[in-house]
């Protein structure tokens, strides 16, 4: 009994130690450090380790072919250890940017244990930081009015199940008034989290609005996975592991959310004071957000006047091959023959579906069909995705 009772002290000795350290934020080193030249190191308490790399997306990348295209990769770097303290440094400033990163630990992948900040992407889990200045700023929470974030549920009569969202009110929305709405989607195995975190939807919003850059808007940001109720772990289904989804779910998302989406449109101007008509509703969305973008405001065209397509969304339209959308050259001519106020494309010139979107463009030209186009470089990442937000927002609502 006494043995038991000393083993329950020590445990108890223990976790209140571990809890100290916590509480008192005793991290063993600083990581990362971002210097007043905007170079940052990361360094790793890991003595036992025999090596130790840094991979993000800050590191040069090579280019990798897949069945899907070819994808710039970023390619790990060794870290340098001195007295168990494992250590590298950017060998040039970084620009203004939201990073991602992870250590390696003898071939096993690990959060930077002294950040606490973190993001997750799909099923991948990434320590962030913010290098200030231009976009950085843009990305961070600053000395502004800010917004309210909220995760509300919704019935869609149509999926026939309760469904998620995340919706973005301005800074005032509570002192009343009507404010326009833009509908925000997500790409393949993201979720209606997707926005808000990796987009840093918010602070864009709250930053360019107290600029007087952008209109006051609700920005509403949906689960496009019709097989879903919510993000992993926000549903009844618990803690799941969040992945892509299988074939035939990614079916049920080409055709059932898009088809369903007057069911978002019809709650969201029930529940908020809205402006209503074509005049004050945007929609955009990347990847595959884009695809149910381009798709959601042909098969409803007098729903959006304004259309964002990022980094997807294109591809020479397959004409008559699809029962659902039906004759798609037919909607397209009747989308824009109602004169849309913006039809807006944006991509990487390093993305894999770069050439389908030129295509897409192509054939819009020739139809007379007129839209604005936006390039960046890079690929098919966030990096881009956030830079057109910040683009995209401030063409909205004007009058």
């Amino acid at each position: 009994m006494k043995k038991l009772f000393l083993l329950a002290a020590v445990a108890l000795v223990s976790l209140v130690g571990y809890a100290q350290q916590a509480l008192w934020g005793s991290a063993p080193v600083v990581s990362p450090e971002v210097h007043a030249d905007h170079t940052v190191t990361f360094r790793l308490k890991a003595p036992k380790a025999r090596r130790v790399q840094l991979h993000g997306d800050f590191l040069p990348t090579t280019a990798i072919k897949t069945e899907r295209g070819e994808f710039d990769v970023a390619m790990p770097v060794d870290m340098v250890e001195k007295d168990g303290v494992w250590e590298w440094t950017t060998p040039q400033p970084l620009q203004p940017e939201l990073y991602s990163y992870n250590m390696i630990i003898d071939g096993v992948k690990v959060n930077d244990p002294s950040n606490v900040y973190m993001i997750r992407d799909v099923a991948s889990v990434f320590s962030v930081f913010i290098v200030g200045g231009e976009r950085g700023d843009l990305y961070s929470v600053n000395e502004v009015p800010h917004g309210t974030v909220s995760r509300i549920w919704y019935e869609s009569p149509g999926l026939k199940m309760n469904r998620r969202l995340t919706v973005y009110t301005p800074a005032g929305y509570e002192k009343g008034g009507k404010y326009p709405v833009f509908y925000l989607l997500h790409g393949a195995g993201g979720d209606e989290e997707a926005w808000i975190n990796l987009g840093r939807t918010s602070q864009i919003l709250d930053n360019l609005i107290a600029q007087g850059k952008v209109e006051p808007m609700i920005v509403v940001m949906t689960n496009g996975n019709a097989w879903q109720q919510a993000a992993p772990g926000e549903s009844p289904l618990g803690y799941t592991v969040p992945s892509m989804g299988t074939g035939a779910q990614r079916q049920a998302v080409e055709a059932d959310f898009v088809s369903t989406f007057p069911d978002v449109v019809k709650f969201v101007e029930k529940t908020y004071r809205v402006k209503k008509g074509k005049a004050n509703r945007a929609i955009a969305g990347l990847s595959m957000g884009a695809y149910h973008s381009c798709a959601i405001s042909r098969l409803y065209p007098d729903m959006f006047d304004y259309v964002g397509l990022f980094s997807g969304g294109g591809g020479r339209p397959n004409l008559k091959d699809n029962p659902l959308y039906g004759d798609m050259e037919g909607l397209l001519a009747k989308q824009f023959a109602k004169k849309p106020a913006l039809y807006y494309i944006a991509c990487g010139n390093r993305d894999f579906l770069y050439k389908g979107i030129e295509e897409y463009r192509q054939f819009l030209t020739e139809k007379g069909y007129p839209f604005e186009y936006f390039e960046t470089g890079e690929g098919h990442i966030w990096r881009n995705w956030r830079i057109y937000l910040s683009e995209f927002a401030p063409r909205l609502f004007k009058k």
